[in-house]
């Protein structure tokens, strides 16, 4: 049987610290108030046949409560006010520097709260590690800082579940509809260098793999892009590679028809780059707090509204 220790990582379940705890309490009451050598087994073994009944691993708060319970039902007051006084004193102590011990179980990588917090997330690669390490400092300045006291009781105790706490400290976007007309018509700013409208299809692919790196390592969460916003470079790439067709072409006795159809073939090859760029680029990106982009990609016909030739790119793009 399995416990889940406060640092997070899992340990297997240990009668005899059961026994330890309540002898200690024990020790310090006055005779009249003692449990017995049986009582306290028998606490200890209760505690475990709960845990067991319980089916999964159960965290360190709720034994400590078990045994709260136990104790009571021994009738043993004075020694339950002991180990409830013990259990305040130890979490004051513990609310002093609680990160410390977490911190360490990441980087053994047997913290099994984190490792179920995000699937998607290595926590054996260094950028991931340090990702949660900055998360287990947010975490810890949002339960004693940040939040009321009674959303952290009833997050500890499973009532609700507060997310993304690795991240509420920072003022930080939490999945962003992309604005790829704007970035890619009007040219944006990556890590301080300005990146100028694309003269290509494939560079406008290339440059919102780029964008959708940077808006995932700046924010937590998914993102959506259209594809829509790439279709009118299809026809910036059409008239360049038309350009080039007709200076290979000058002087030879090719139709228009011939030249149109090189042209169409070259366009379709360079979308085929461009559309497969952002596929490996999106599977294969990992972003500072390591892991792939979350993205949704809207491949909407009608965005394109009346424009029959945008329409028709867009139907290229999408197929």
């Amino acid at each position: 049987m399995k416990i889940i220790k406060r640092s997070g990582a899992e340990a297997v379940f240990d009668i005899t610290k059961i026994i330890v705890a309540v002898g200690k309490a024990n020790k310090v009451v006055g005779d009249e108030h003692k449990l017995t050598n049986a009582q306290i087994q028998t606490i200890a073994a209760n505690v475990e046949q709960q845990c067991t009944r319980m089916g999964r691993a159960v965290s360190v708060e709720e034994i400590q409560d078990m045994v709260e319970d136990q104790i009571m039902d021994q009738k043993a007051f004075e020694v339950a006010r002991k180990y409830i006084t013990y259990r305040y004193v130890q979490n004051l102590k513990r609310q002093s520097n609680t990160t410390d011990e977490r911190i360490l179980t990441l980087i053994e990588c047997n913290n099994e709260e984190v490792k179920q917090e995000n699937a998607n997330k290595n926590p054996t690669v260094n950028s991931v590690q340090r990702d949660y390490m900055a998360g287990e400092v947010s975490k810890d300045l949002t339960d004693r800082l940040l939040l009321p006291a009674e959303i952290v009781q009833a997050h500890k105790e499973g009532i609700i579940h507060f997310h993304d706490a690795d991240y509420f400290a920072q003022h930080m976007h939490n999945c962003d509809l992309v604005n790829l007309e704007d970035m890619l018509q009007n040219g944006t700013v990556i890590s301080g260098t300005y990146i100028e409208k694309p003269h290509s299809f494939s560079t406008a692919c290339n440059i919102a793999t780029q964008i959708i790196a940077q808006v995932a390592s700046n924010q937590y969460g998914g993102q959506s892009i259209s594809l829509t916003h790439l279709a009118p470079f299809v026809d910036v790439s059409r008239k360049k590679i038309a350009a080039e067709v007709e200076d290979e072409m000058k002087g030879l006795d090719v139709s228009a028809e011939r030249k149109k159809a090189i042209v169409e073939r070259r366009l379709r090859a360079e979308i085929n780059r461009g559309v497969q760029t952002i596929q490996y680029q999106v599977v294969t990106l990992m972003t500072t707090n390591g892991q792939a982009p979350f993205i949704t990609v809207f491949m909407y016909l009608n965005e394109a509204g009346d424009d029959e030739r945008l329409r028709a790119d867009l139907t290229m793009v999408i197929g």
